[in-house]
């Protein structure tokens, strides 16, 4: 980190009161945030996020078109946040008004990327699981808290706290440039030969239909990395608001299965067959408006273009710019794929993927 920004830093936390506060470095993602926790002389504990607003491309003005947002760069096309602390605040605030529980900004300077957040503990679901925690109980409230999510048409703007930030749809166009990751970076991965002008055609005519159903169901407020890792439990608090949330600054309106994709088909843990096909009744049982043939197609559809998104964007590019942790993530989210891939709706897409990734090129 640079002195320049280190002083930056220090200024924002002395303006908040915490100058003197203790910081630890807390580990971090894929993304370009840092995270510190701070400690005060009382003991009290708080959260401080650094987003460098220098280090992401542009994100997505409203209004602009397709090409204009191609133009921008991949967080315009794809409706990214880009780490906006005006997206983070003003999300918060919004999910927070809803009995849901992100944190609460005590502090922030959008311009500088800065903000000081309530701590919201390390109780982060795959942890508890991981050390036995019974997960099916946890699961079930935030089945729960993706109903109450969805449960109220979303704004076109959230604003809280003196920023205002579009809500977005998850568009065809946000669809395809991310499911495209793959094509752009598994064949790097594993070696494989650039994928030819008809294999691309035909990749981009057989996912159309996909990427337009995701489009066209885009209706609901959406958190859009809704995953354990992403998830704290909070059981002093009642009900849904025992779901803690994080990293939600890229929320859009999308379409309903799409926070349950990443919930059911964590490319972070194993979610058995069995527990994922309970949480779906449980939240179709929830909603009982939607035509559970429709949503259980679609559902699976969306799965795998984000399992496909996950593997190129994330796994396959964080790897080659020397990340290879994420390595032990791919052969469970090609499960996850290849499950989604079983269905007779998605026949050609299996073929294609059987045609052009074979069985050894995907792990």
């Amino acid at each position: 980190m640079s002195s320049e920004r280190e002083a930056v830093k220090q200024d924002f936390l002395r303006a908040a009161g915490l100058a003197d506060a203790r910081r630890e470095l807390l580990s971090g993602d894929a993304s370009t945030r840092r995270y510190e926790r701070l400690s005060d002389a009382a003991g009290a504990k708080s959260i401080f996020m650094d987003q460098p607003p220098a280090v992401e491309s542009v994100v997505c003005p409203p209004g602009a078109s397709d090409v204009e947002r191609r133009a921008l760069g991949y967080n315009a096309a794809a409706r990214l946040a880009a780490g906006s602390v005006a997206a983070f605040v003003a999300t918060a605030a919004y999910l927070r008004e809803h009995g849901l529980s992100a944190p609460r900004v005590l502090a922030h300077d959008v311009d500088a990327g800065l903000a000081v957040l309530e701590d919201l503990g390390d109780d982060l679901y795959a942890t508890l699981i991981e050390g036995g925690a019974a997960e099916t109980a946890l699961y079930e409230a935030a089945v729960d808290a993706q109903v109450v999510m969805q449960a109220q048409p979303p704004p076109a703007v959230l604003a809280a706290e003196g920023v205002c930030w579009p809500l977005l749809s998850y568009d065809t166009l946000a669809l395809k440039v991310a499911t495209d990751t793959f094509l752009a970076w598994w064949p790097k991965l594993v070696g494989l030969p650039p994928l030819g002008e008809a294999a691309t055609a035909e990749w981009d005519a057989l996912w159309a239909p996909v990427w337009v159903r995701g489009e066209a169901g885009a209706s609901v407020f959406t958190h859009r990395d809704y995953h354990a890792q992403n998830l704290l439990w909070l059981p002093q608090r009642g009900g849904v608001a025992r779901v803690g949330m994080l990293d939600f600054q890229d929320a859009l309106k999308a379409h309903p299965a799409w926070d349950l994709t990443h919930l059911l088909q964590d490319a972070r843990r194993d979610v058995s067959p069995e527990l994922e096909a309970a949480m779906l009744d449980r939240f179709l049982a929830a909603r009982p408006e939607l035509d559970r043939e429709a949503f259980l197609a679609d559902y699976g559809m969306l799965a795998a273009s984000n399992a496909a998104r996950i593997l190129g964007r994330v796994f396959a590019r964080q790897t080659l710019l020397g990340r290879p942790q994420y390595r032990a993530f791919m052969p469970r989210t090609w499960r996850y794929l290849e499950r989604n891939l079983a269905d007779p709706a998605m026949a050609d897409l299996k073929a294609w993927f059987d045609r052009h990734v074979p069985a050894e090129s995907r792990a």
